[in-house]
């Protein structure tokens, strides 16, 4: 279960791109549409729910790391799968809460599921 929950971790911040891409894909470049040229001054100029869900991307990037080191130091101290499986569904969960929240601009909400997220991570070194 833990390697099917690193997986969708890899996956969640380029769900965000595509949410925040989404209404600028097939329109011209003129009319506001998304520019492949330019990727990353057009997103920069986002606003709204879509410029919340580049920012997501981009600390779903960042949560990612500290994800996987977590999945690796636990399977290098051979710990309880049970417990690894636990902690990183936990993470998942918080992950698709904090998403949801940062799209919904609910920033305490937020807050406290990205908390949630990396204390499951920091809890993967420790588990045995």
């Amino acid at each position: 279960m833990a390697q099917i929950c690193l997986l969708i971790a890899c996956l969640l911040p380029i769900g965000c791109t595509l949410i925040a891409k989404f209404q600028g894909i097939g329109k011209r470049r003129r009319d506001g549409g998304f520019d492949n040229h330019r990727p990353r001054e057009w997103l920069a100029t986002l606003e709204g729910w879509r410029a919340r869900a580049n920012a997501a991307q981009a600390n779903s990037w960042e949560a990612l790391p500290v994800f996987a080191a977590g999945l690796f130091v636990a399977h290098q101290h051979q710990a309880a799968q049970a417990t690894v499986d636990a902690l990183a569904l936990g993470f998942v969960a918080a992950r698709l809460g904090f998403i949801a929240a940062y799209l919904a601009d609910r920033a305490s909400l937020r807050s406290l599921l990205w908390f949630g997220g990396f204390a499951s991570s920091l809890a993967l070194f420790f588990v045995r």
